[in-house]
């Protein structure tokens, strides 16, 4: 196929949640055709999902400048910048209204289950940077097509494969088991079935990070109004200054806020910390579930288990690309050192674009969740920056592509996951550490020491 050809074909968008709908209103900004797949039947098919769930960013973060621009001849009014949407909210007031003027370019119903290039597999070179990717994809009602496409944008998120209950990154023995009385996501307690299920109940919370914060705070509430009811917070770390978040001091203040939330819920007895805990197994006693970790702990019995232990990215449908993954966090390793909560104390998230998400596989790009593997970082302005950088480089205008100015928030967290995941080094601080929110430019060489921001 010849390049003029290739050029005219469209670039495929995997996802049409913020970033991928996003990344479609950027190409059509640039005169590139996009078309969008999005496996569920809506616009923000994952966000809805956690429709109940306040966002701890603003209206003002959390909309793109490019997807603005195609909203605004259709009469679309901006949302209060300085308000917190819920899940819905966003979906249906931002995502929903975008996609919709968007129109063909975004297909519902639509599972992608495998890219690769035109004729080659993943062993074959000659030829292979000539030819023009393979998308696969099957309809909701079984039909399998190919869609040929000049570039690849993956915003497919993480939604789908969330973290387990072991702490070896594995299932628990009898984790899969006892599915019926395990949980992944955020319980929404204002369904009557899902209140009902934790109404008066003893459940256990797994996890150290915002879903976690939100989950205990939402059961505190409950335990005030429905007797019996109490939230067991398992960790895997002890309890020291930087257990609830940044608290006064994140400049995402209601992220800040419901760190506090949480620390009330412990402090006012509706919750319980357990700490140090690695969950090994999950045995049944009765109706009821028991944990046991690693060193042989046993807990009381509890009713049901929250599982909020973070997510991963699913490659599986990227098998025959020629993708540079950082074998720690799966994510492009020359974006991995700026994310790595392993080595980062600080609270900055770098601005990075097309440069960071390149792969051996020119033409393919991992964006938005999925770009930071299993960092649990990510934030909604940062994926904007990355498809405004990767757009204007399909575009051949290399020099916007490598120019970004975004300043994010400071997280207000000082103390990189993988520091702290010792239980005897939960007190330490890291001092003073976290560095101001910084302008920078694409790929030149953003300072390896400074951390990601928690989200």
């Amino acid at each position: 196929m010849s390049a003029l050809t290739t050029d005219q074909l469209p670039v495929v968008v995997i996802g049409a949640g913020p970033i991928g709908l996003a990344a479609a209103a950027h190409l059509v900004e640039r005169g590139i055709e996009p078309l969008v797949l999005e496996a569920g039947p809506a616009a923000g098919s994952a966000v809805r999902e956690w429709s109940h769930v306040r966002l701890f960013s603003t209206w003002g973060e959390l909309t793109d400048p490019a997807a603005e621009k195609l909203l605004a001849p259709t009469g679309w009014l901006r949302p209060d910048a300085s308000a917190y949407p819920t899940g819905g909210d966003w979906a249906e007031r931002y995502l929903q209204p975008l996609a919709d003027v968007l129109g063909d370019k975004v297909r519902y119903g639509t599972a992608v289950t495998g890219v690769a290039r035109a004729g080659r597999d993943r062993v074959v070179d000659a030829g292979r940077d000539e030819q023009p990717f393979t998308v696969h994809v099957r309809s909701a009602d079984g039909h399998e097509e190919r869609i040929t496409a000049r570039a690849v944008i993956d915003a497919s998120g993480t939604w789908s494969t969330p973290g387990p209950l072991g702490a070896d990154g594995l299932p628990a023995l009898g984790e899969k088991a006892a599915a019926d009385r395990i949980s992944y996501r955020v319980p929404d307690l204002k369904d009557p079935a899902v209140r009902a299920r934790y109404a008066g109940r003893r459940t256990a919370v797994v996890g150290s990070g915002a879903s976690a914060f939100t989950a205990l705070a939402l059961l505190a509430d409950l335990a005030a109004e429905e007797t019996g009811t109490h939230a067991v917070w398992i960790l895997r770390r002890g309890i020291g200054s930087n257990t609830y978040g940044g608290g006064d001091a994140d400049q995402l203040p209601a992220r800040g806020a419901l760190g506090l939330r949480a620390k009330a819920a412990v402090e006012a007895g509706h919750a319980s910390a357990v700490t140090g805990f690695r969950a090994q197994a999950v045995e049944r006693d009765g109706d009821r579930l028991v944990l046991v970790a690693e060193d042989g702990r046993r807990l009381d019995p509890v009713d049901e288990v929250v599982v909020l232990t973070g997510f991963r990215p699913d490659l599986s449908f990227l098998a025959e690309l020629r993708l540079g993954l950082d074998e720690r966090l799966q994510a492009p390793t020359a974006l991995a050192p700026l994310i790595d909560p392993n080595v980062h104390s600080c609270g900055t998230v770098y601005p990075h674009g097309v440069n960071e998400l390149s792969h051996p596989e020119q033409g393919v790009h991992l964006v938005g969740m999925k770009s930071y593997g299993r960092a649990p970082t990510f934030l909604a302005m940062t994926g904007y920056e990355q498809v405004r950088s990767i757009t204007a480089a399909l575009a051949g205008d290399r020099e916007a592509a490598e120019r970004v100015e975004l300043v994010l928030p400071d997280t207000g967290v000082c103390g990189g996951a993988g520091l702290f995941d010792e239980p005897e080094n939960a007190e330490q601080s890291g001092g003073g550490c976290c560095a101001a929110p910084t302008t920078l430019q694409i790929g030149t060489g953003a300072p390896a020491a400074t951390t990601a921001g928690g989200c």
